[in-house]
C-alpha cells in the first residue's frame, strides 16, 4: 500500500505531480523529461509533501511542495553547489534544452 499524505494524494502521486509540473513549466519534450528523476519524497504532516528532483550525475536539485489536494506550489527552490560564474559546468553532454534550464537556474540562485 502506498504511503499517503491524507486520503487524497499518495507520495507516489506527489512525485509524479512534481515531475509533471516541472516538465510542463519548461515545456519539455517527453525525451528531455526522461533526464529528470525524483531524488526523494517525504510527507510533511498530513497536508503536503516535499519532492526533490534532480538529474543523475549532477549535484543540482529542485525542491517542490505538493499539497494533498494535488496542487504543486509554483514557488519551488533550486539548489546547486555550482557557482553562477561556472553555470555551464558539467553540461557538455546534456541535451541543449536541459543545459539551458540548468545554466539559467544556476545563474539565478
Amino acid at each position: 500500500m502506498a504511503s499517503t499524505l491524507s486520503n487524497s494524494t499518495t507520495l507516489d502521486q506527489a512525485q509524479q505531480i512534481a515531475l509533471d509540473f516541472l516538465t510542463n513549466e519548461w515545456e519539455l519534450s517527453a525525451e528531455d523529461s526522461e533526464w529528470f528523476s525524483v531524488l526523494s519524497c517525504r510527507a510533511v504532516g498530513e497536508t503536503w509533501s516535499v519532492v526533490e528532483i534532480g538529474i543523475e550525475g549532477l549535484p543540482d536539485k529542485w525542491v517542490l511542495q505538493v499539497f494533498d489536494t494535488g496542487y504543486c506550489d509554483p514557488n519551488y527552490t533550486f539548489s546547486s553547489p555550482v557557482q553562477a560564474s561556472e553555470s555551464d559546468t558539467g553540461l557538455d553532454d546534456m541535451p541543449e534544452r536541459i543545459a539551458e534550464i540548468i545554466a539559467s537556474e544556476r545563474c539565478q540562485s
